[in-house]
């Protein structure tokens, strides 16, 4: 474990600790103050003089969205943010020393997505809006985003930006979520201890484990070695998959930590009725949620539940058996950004996946590693689109359980090929461990495309051939559902 791993997962033991006096604050205005004064702490504490790009970014951003038009600081915050974090990144270029703090980029990296988002929740209530008031028959929920009793000012979004919840490990969550664990009562009825208990026990312990065995057995640095080099193909190809576990071990530890933090603190905490998802918040409901606030009995017997800020689902990653599903339960809040502001927004269908894994990409740092990783994702998701139909659909080919195991075991090697490339992250190192086991994965997942549309073909024509030797009263009403 790295020293900057140690001081990662310190500041995260004392985000969750803290949490337990943080909750008990009743008074919003003072829980806004200690939140954003100890948020500030951590960032002075690992960022020092560096604290100051912190600062540019808090005040650049909150002038776009207080004062450029509505219409369009969505996209000038999201222009700027981004620039200045590859700015960060990449000063070397412009002749000046690269001396920005690994943590001081997390912080960066979190909260570029926070006041970006808030700029886009903001342009997302001025546009519904502007609609309410042209078609009042098509009024939709605008409550669902920052409304008139939302008012925006340079406290509001230096508070929500410093907040020491998520300040440097995440998750994100957006302004709303910010704003009603300040002004609503549900972390003072919920049962917090058990909730964090559970996420913590037993998988952390388990994941701890997982992570200081196969890093001690299987380093990383290992794959640069002669020794790695004389050994067979097959145990050089084999080593991406304790290497993936250690990396999936260790994004499972910092993730399910920072879901706890968020717990201790009763941040993002709703009742199970409002359908709450991870980034995102209350779905449903938003007038009974307004309503039982004012009844003591009713918050006492409510249910609730943190899906806000799930940021991690352990066995949607795992055992899903396609990439879709597996990305879907990784980094969810993260996931959610990137779908509300990228994906969704984009103006091309076409190349909305490409243009959210560049994002994705670009917010994870400027290392080659990154883009080669992410790179490879869209070609697997159209070789795995088609054989998702050919094994997973029915049972033409195979039994649907044997074609479960198939797509789990390719889910998992494209993931592991991939992996390699995002932790290594320079190219020489990459082509490196690539060369020694000669790309085999591009090859192999060509192969596998060809192949695939081959079989979805002849099973497209063997339907159409059974359909059409049936008798005509099974083509129609209730023998049709029997068939």
């Amino acid at each position: 474990m790295s020293f900057d791993d140690i001081i990662y997962l310190f500041f995260l033991m004392f985000s969750i600790g803290f949490g337990t006096y943080y909750r008990k604050i009743e008074n919003p205005k003072s829980r806004k103050h200690i939140g954003a004064a100890v948020g500030f702490l951590i960032v002075l504490a690992v960022s020092r003089l560096h604290s100051i790009h912190i600062l540019i970014t808090i005040l650049v951003n909150g002038a776009i969205i207080l004062y450029v038009d509505k219409r369009f600081c969505h996209l000038v915050s999201f222009f700027l943010s981004f620039v200045y974090l590859i700015f960060l990144r990449t000063t070397v270029y412009f002749g000046l020393p690269y001396s920005i703090p690994s943590h001081t980029n997390l912080i960066q990296m979190i909260l570029t997505l926070k006041l970006v988002g808030l700029a886009f929740e903001v342009n997302s209530a001025y546009t519904k809006k502007a609609q309410n008031k042209a078609t009042p028959a098509l009024k939709n929920e605008a409550e669902t985003e920052i409304g008139d009793d939302y008012v925006l000012d340079f406290s509001h979004v230096f508070y929500y930006a410093l907040n020491y919840v998520g300040v440097l490990t995440g998750p994100y969550y957006n302004y709303r979520t910010f704003y009603d664990h300040l002004y609503k009562p549900f972390h003072q009825y919920d049962d917090y201890k058990t909730a964090a208990l559970k996420k913590f026990f037993p998988l952390v312990p388990i994941y701890a484990i997982v992570y200081l065995l196969t890093d001690y057995l299987w380093p990383l640095s290992y794959t640069q070695s002669q020794d790695f080099e004389e050994r067979s193909f097959l145990y050089r190809y084999w080593y991406i998959w304790p290497t993936f576990l250690n990396f999936r071990a260790r994004i499972y530890i910092g993730l399910t930590l920072s879901e706890c933090s968020c717990i201790m603190a009763g941040l993002g905490v709703y009742p199970d009725f409002a359908n709450s998802q991870p980034g995102n918040g209350p779905t449903t409901n938003f007038n009974k949620l307004t309503e039982i606030c004012h009844s003591t009995t009713t918050l006492k017997s409510t249910k609730y539940d943190y899906e806000t800020v799930h940021n991690i689902n352990s066995y949607g990653t795992e055992l899903y058996p396609t990439l879709r599903e597996g990305m879907k339960n990784w980094n969810m809040t993260v996931q959610y950004w990137l779908a509300t502001c990228i994906y969704k927004r984009f103006p091309s269908k076409k190349y909305r996946t490409f243009a959210t894994m560049f994002v994705s990409g670009v917010w994870h740092g400027v290392y080659s590693g990154y883009y080669i990783s992410v790179g490879m994702i869209p070609f697997g998701l159209i070789v795995e689109d088609i054989w998702a139909h050919v094994l997973l659909k029915d049972d033409f080919y195979l039994p649907k359980k044997v074609g479960y195991v198939i797509m789990l075991f390719l889910k998992m090697q494209f993931f592991s090929y991939a992996a390699l490339a995002f932790s290594l992250l320079d190219v020489g190192k990459i082509m490196h461990y690539y060369n020694l086991v000669y790309h085999w994965m591009v090859p192999f997942y060509v192969l596998m495309f060809f192949l695939g549309k081959h079989l979805l073909k002849l099973k497209k024509t063997g339907n159409k051939s059974e359909e059409s030797i049936l008798p005509a009263s099974t083509k129609s009403g209730d023998r049709k559902k029997q068939i």
